[in-house]
């Protein structure tokens, strides 16, 4: 292959006739989502953007001068106006008396929040004084591949100059802080006629006086940045040529359907992880590199790359060429390990007597040659993000390489920003993780009544769902539906006949890739039949046994080999049935089916337990509200067999019940939360009636 950057330019999508009737805020959000929608300009969460605006003091009724920066955890592609933190510019320009120098430039950020305009309560960033002092009402921070390229080259001062003369600056490595922010106006201040600055292995920063100026300063800079590089590695072999083939799509999706379950239960001791894999063109170019044992162990260069993807990632050891999965599989327990105690000896030789303890010592990136990139985070969201930042870096790599010598930032900083106390503060705020973070379930009937409310209920506790139905069209919009309210990150589906062997292992397979491995089954498919036994077919017997009893054996049984490989336990809930306890008059095969589920659910916790796996069952009774088997005949075979009607068997049932409560969906997910979730860790054969009462099922 050889060394490309995406050929089609930035384009201006400044709409002056939409932005006509906007305020200067709104301006600056305008401009922010147009940067922050091309990837090209910056990554997501990455970069930041200001304006300097004369606002009406809420107090004194004068105007004043007013930053309006992004504020700290935001993401210019998707903030809203909120996302904005507001900043006299008096006092910001007062702070510059507190100062006592680099030594204790972090005690700065503690005075920002004096400085806040109007009580507004979102915290401004690390970034803010960059933005404050450039004498410019319009700042524009990006992390565009073209530019770091340039700034994490060894020569990148000579670069810059070469490619962009005087008109752009440039700034060499310094930790953002409010030093930084002082050059960055120094610079600008004795070079009145720069439009921007290139900072040494960090980004992008241009300037102008008017908002769309400085948007359009921002694309002319990074296109004429990646022109140049195009020019410059035309024809040329990128990392040094293909050391390796790449496998074909399917053969790579399976190799990470086997590898991702297995690294997920070597991380995930202390705090499950959630996988994602990644072959894209720019992967599979650098996993087969002649460069790769070069540039991987050299980390990435821009701090929001390394944040998102550790000090370097782990190159699994396979050979495309000549693979012997087997034999990589039986190694990863090493490979794992050997990461954890470099990451340790890292955190040893770098840290001072105020840093944060050791973090988790596991790498995030994984590079497969032949295959791709498997990254893993603690929600599926961060995961993926993860592995964006590492395909830009990959760019920056490619880019820099092609054109000088590539350069990561040097270990110490590097530690310096991962152990920074400010952003050990900033992980100390967040949010106490939900009580299935990181767990990933699969829900068979995934798209009937109980399914989806299980998933649902699963998706509110944070955890990652796989649907599985065979009807497509229902599967779809239940999909749909849960994506619209908890996110595409976290929610996957696959048509699947519980029946059949191959389609049952092709489902897990998905799973693996899409999400790293399982947590949690809920097997739950179902049909129900009623008839006289003497008018039971065989047919209907056997469709019965087939999808009752054979297969939660096979979604069981491809479970429990995912859960083995993991090592890291797991957790199976029956959705069965009262009938499976006590019998019912025209339902001999459905009642014997449910009868031989149960029994299997008691058999496999016996077989799993000391793997901590956990079997257990939920019997619902007479769920009729949304339920897709009550669609049918058996809603009729069953008012038949009760002598009433169709709108009067759930009240019968309600009035049946010995509490006098009719039984929803909802009610059976709670089952089936309790039992996924640590609440029931102690908890393994049991069963759980949730049928509002009967005494013909109480377990003895």
């Amino acid at each position: 292959m050889t060394a490309t950057l995406a050929p089609e330019r930035l384009q201006n999508l400044w709409n002056d006739a939409q932005a006509a009737s906007m305020s200067e805020p709104e301006k600056l959000l305008y401009r922010s989502n147009l940067l922050g929608s091309d990837k090209r300009v910056t990554n997501y969460g990455g970069g930041n953007t200001s304006a300097k605006v004369m606002e009406t003091d809420p107090l004194t009724g004068e105007q004043v001068e007013v930053l309006w920066v992004k504020g700290s955890g935001g993401d210019i592609g998707s903030m809203k106006m909120d996302g904005f933190s507001t900043l006299y510019m008096d006092k910001l320009r007062a702070l510059k008396g507190k100062y006592r120098g680099v030594a204790h430039e972090d005690e700065m950020v503690g005075y920002l929040p004096h400085c806040t305009f109007a009580l507004n309560p979102r915290a401004a960033s690390i970034d803010t004084p960059l933005h404050a002092y450039v004498p410019r009402r319009h700042v524009d921070h990006v992390h565009s591949d073209a530019i770091i390229a340039i700034a994490a080259s060894v020569n990148s001062r000579a670069l810059t100059t070469e490619i962009f003369g005087n008109d752009i600056g440039w700034l060499p490595w310094k930790k953002p802080g409010y030093e930084l922010g002082l050059w960055l106006e120094k610079l600008a201040t004795e070079n009145p006629n720069m439009r921007g600055a290139v900072l040494e292995s960090h980004g992008l920063f241009t300037w102008a006086d008017d908002a769309k100026d400085c948007y359009l300063t921002t694309l002319e800079i990074i296109n004429k940045a990646a022109a140049w590089l195009e020019e410059r590695t035309a024809g040329r072999p990128a990392f040094g040529g293909a050391k390796v083939p790449a496998l074909e799509p399917a053969a790579r999706r399976d190799i990470a359907a086997r590898l991702m379950p297995v690294i997920r239960g070597l991380i995930s001791r202390d705090r499950h992880k959630v996988g994602h894999f990644d072959d894209q063109p720019a992967v599979l170019e650098f996993v087969g590199s002649n460069a790769l044992e070069t540039l991987a162990p050299m980390g990435t260069s821009c701090p929001d790359h390394f944040l998102r993807t550790k000090i370097r990632p782990l190159v699994v050891d396979f050979d495309p060429a000549n693979p012997d999965l087997d034999a990589t599989i039986a190694g990863l327990g090493n490979a794992v390990a050997a990461y954890r105690d470099d990451y340790a000896a890292y955190y040893d030789r770098c840290k001072k007597p105020d840093s944060p303890a050791l973090r988790d010592p596991n790498a995030v990136v994984y590079l497969v040659p032949g295959v791709g990139m498997l990254t893993f985070a603690l929600d599926k969201a961060t995961a993926r993000v993860s592995a964006e930042f590492y395909v830009n870096a990959i760019n920056v790599m490619r880019g820099a390489s092609a054109v000088s010598t590539y350069q990561g930032l040097p270990e110490q900083e590097a530690f310096d920003i991962e152990y920074w106390l400010l952003e050990e503060a900033k992980l100390q705020r967040m949010p106490k993780p939900k009580s299935l973070a990181g767990r990933v379930a699969l829900v068979t009937g995934g798209a009937g009544g109980i399914g989806a409310a299980t998933a649902e209920r699963f998706l509110r506790e944070g955890a990652c769902v796989m649907l599985a139905d065979i009807d497509a069209g229902a599967l779809q919009t239940a999909h749909e539906g849960l994506a619209d309210s908890f996110g595409g990150d976290v929610v996957r589906s696959v048509q699947m006949n519980v029946t059949d062997e191959t389609q049952v292992a092709r489902a897990y397979a998905e799973m693996a890739v899409e999400f790293g491995g399982i947590d949690i089954l809920v097997s739950n498919a179902g049909i129900a039949s009623s008839a006289p036994i003497e008018e039971t077919s065989l047919a209907l017997w056997n469709k019965n046994m087939d999808i009752l009893s054979t297969g939660y054996f096979l979604v069981s049984r491809e479970a429990f080999k995912t859960f083995r490989a993991q090592d890291i336990g797991g957790s199976v809930i029956f959705v069965a049935s009262k009938n499976g306890l006590a019998a019912s008059p025209n339902a001999s095969a459905y009642c014997t089916a449910k009868a031989a589920e149960i029994h299997l659910a008691r058999c496999l916790a016996l077989e799993g337990a000391e793997g901590g796996i956990r079997v257990n069952v939920v019997n619902p009774d007479a769920v009729l509200r949304g339920s897709r088997i009550w669609e049918g005949e058996w809603l009729d075979q069953r008012a038949s067999t009760y002598g009433t009607d169709k709108d009067g068997l759930e009240e019968m049932y309600r009035k049946r019940s010995m509490l006098k409560r009719s039984v929803l969906p909802e009610d059976i997910a709670e089952g089936a939360y309790f039992f996924a979730s640590d609440l029931s860790a102690k908890s393994t054969g049991n069963i759980l009636n949730v049928d509002a009462g009967n005494v013909q099922a109480f377990t003895r």
